[in-house]
C-alpha cells in the first residue's frame, strides 16, 4: 500500500491511499495512452507512404506513355503485349498501371474498410506489413501487363452500340465496363469538389468566427476582397488571352457564363435571408476561375483561339506544367483522401483516445479512384488521341470535362446557399399541425 499526500482548498493535505492492484492499473492506463499516441503518428505517417507509392506509379505511366517505346522490345515477351510491344506503352501502357494500381489500393479498401481502433488487425495492417504490400504492389502492377487488351480497351474505352451486331448477355457486360475508369474518375472528381467546398465553407467560420471579433471581420473583409480581386483579375485575362477575336464564340461563351456565375454566387450570399457574407463566395468564385482558365488552357494547341504555340520540341514551360500537373493529382487524391469526415452521414462528437485518425477505408477507396483519374488525365480522357509528351490534360474532351465540373461546382455551393431557405417551409409547416394538435390535447 502507498500513500500519497493530495492538497485541496484551504492548503489541507488530505492522504491518499493507493493500492497495488491501482497502481498496476494506472501504469497499465498511462502505457496504453502512450501506445495510442504511437499507433496514431504512425498510422498518420503511413498517409505519406500510400502518396510516395501513387507518385511512382504516376510517373511510370508517364514514362510508359512517353518513352516507354525505346523498351518496348522487351514487352515482345509477353503476349499480352502484342508482336511489337505496342499494347504495353503509351496510352495502353497507362491503363495497365492504372488498373494495378486500381487493384491494389482497391484490396487494402476491402481490407481496411470499416476499421474504428488502433489496436485492432486491419489497423496493424494498414500501418505496417510495409514487405507485404510493396510485394502486393508489384504483383498487381505485372498482372496488369498479362491481362489481354482488349480488356484493358474495355477498362478505358466506351464499346459503342452501333458496334454490337449481336447483343449477347458478354456484349451487354462489356458495354457496362467499357466506362469503368470514366466513371471512377468522375466520381473522384465529385468527392474533390465536395471536399474543396467543404473546406471553403471551414475557411469562412475559420475567419468569421464571431461578429464581436474585429480583428477576425477586418482579415474577413481584406480576404474576400483579394479573392474577388483575383477573380476579376483572372476573367480579364481570360478575355484578352483566350477570346482576343470575335470568332472565338466558344471561349467568349464560357468567360462569359463564368462571369455570370460570380454576380449570381456574389448576389445570393448578400441576400438577406441568406446573408453568408462574401468569403465564401469570393472564394468559390476563384476556384470556379480556375477550373475555367484550366479548361480553357486545355484546348489543343491548333486552335486558332488558343494562345499555346504548337512546337514539337519541349521546352521548360511544358516541363513545368507538367510536373505542376502531376503535384497536383498527388495533392488533391491525398487530400480528398484525408477529409473522410465530411462524407460521413452520422458526425462523431467525442473521439475516444484509441480510435483512428482517419477513415483507412475511405482513404484507399479514394486512392483507387485517383489511379482512375490521372490515367485520364494523361490519356486526356480519349484513348484513340495521341498525346504529345510532357503533355497532360490537353484535348477537347479534358476541356468540357473541367467546364462541366466547373458548372457543377457553382450548383452544389448554390444549393448550398439556398437550401435551408428551401427546407424552412416544410419545417414550418410540418410543426404547424403538431402546435394544432397540442393545443387541442391541453384544451
Amino acid at each position: 500500500m502507498v500513500e500519497h499526500g493530495e492538497r485541496i482548498e484551504d492548503d489541507v493535505f488530505v492522504d491518499v491511499k493507493l493500492t497495488n492492484d491501482e497502481i498496476v492499473q494506472w501504469q497499465i492506463m498511462e502505457y496504453r495512452s502512450i501506445e495510442c499516441l504511437v499507433r496514431r503518428k504512425k498510422s498518420l505517417r503511413a498517409r505519406f507512404t500510400y502518396g510516395i507509392i501513387f507518385s511512382f506509379v504516376n510517373l511510370v505511366a508517364w514514362f510508359l506513355r512517353d518513352y516507354g517505346q525505346r523498351v518496348s522490345l522487351h514487352f515482345n515477351i509477353l503476349k499480352a503485349c502484342g508482336p511489337e510491344g505496342h499494347e504495353c506503352f503509351q496510352t495502353v501502357g497507362v491503363l495497365r498501371m492504372s488498373l494495378g494500381c486500381f487493384i491494389f489500393f482497391f484490396v487494402l479498401f476491402l481490407t481496411t474498410c470499416g476499421t474504428t481502433k488502433l489496436f485492432s488487425i486491419r489497423s496493424t495492417w494498414h500501418s505496417g506489413w510495409w514487405t507485404s504490400k510493396f510485394a502486393i504492389l508489384v504483383i498487381t502492377l505485372v498482372v496488369s501487363f498479362f491481362i489481354p487488351s482488349d480488356f484493358i480497351h474495355l477498362y478505358g474505352k466506351l464499346v459503342k452500340v452501333q458496334k454490337l451486331k449481336n447483343p449477347t448477355w458478354s456484349n451487354n457486360v462489356n458495354f457496362l465496363a467499357g466506362e469503368l475508369a470514366r466513371v471512377g474518375a468522375g466520381i473522384f472528381l465529385i468527392l474533390q469538389l465536395v471536399s474543396v467546398i467543404e473546406f471553403i465553407a471551414w475557411w469562412n467560420a475559420y475567419w468569421m468566427p464571431d461578429d464581436r471579433k474585429k480583428q477576425s471581420s477586418c482579415c474577413g473583409l481584406f480576404m474576400s476582397t483579394l479573392f474577388y480581386m483575383a477573380s476579376l483579375c483572372g476573367i480579364i485575362v481570360m478575355y484578352a488571352l483566350y477570346a482576343s477575336k470575335p470568332s472565338c464564340t466558344l471561349n467568349i461563351f464560357f468567360i462569359t457564363w463564368t462571369a455570370i456565375l460570380l454576380l449570381v454566387m456574389m448576389a445570393i450570399s448578400l441576400h438577406s435571408k441568406v446573408n453568408k457574407g462574401l468569403l465564401s463566395s469570393g472564394i468559390m468564385a476563384s476556384y470556379v476561375v480556375f477550373l475555367c482558365w484550366s479548361a480553357l488552357r486545355s484546348e489543343p494547341a491548333n486552335e486558332k483561339c488558343s494562345p499555346q504555340k504548337q512546337n514539337k520540341h519541349v521546352d521548360w514551360i511544358t516541363v513545368l506544367g507538367f510536373l505542376i500537373g502531376v503535384s497536383t493529382i498527388v495533392i488533391a487524391t491525398f487530400s480528398t483522401g484525408v477529409d473522410s469526415e465530411t462524407f460521413q452521414l452520422k458526425k462523431q462528437e467525442d473521439q475516444m483516445e484509441d480510435d483512428i485518425p482517419y477513415a483507412y477505408g475511405f482513404f484507399h477507396l479514394v486512392f483507387s479512384l485517383g489511379a482512375m483519374y490521372f490515367a485520364m488525365l494523361f490519356i486526356s480522357w480519349n484513348l484513340d488521341s495521341s498525346t504529345k509528351k510532357w503533355s497532360i490534360d490537353v484535348g477537347w474532351a479534358s476541356t468540357w470535362v473541367k467546364i462541366v465540373n466547373e458548372w457543377f461546382a457553382a450548383t452544389i455551393y448554390l444549393w448550398k446557399l439556398i437550401s435551408p431557405i428551401v427546407r424552412q417551409p416544410k419545417i414550418m409547416n410540418h410543426e404547424e399541425p403538431m402546435q394544432q394538435d397540442q393545443q387541442q390535447d391541453s384544451d
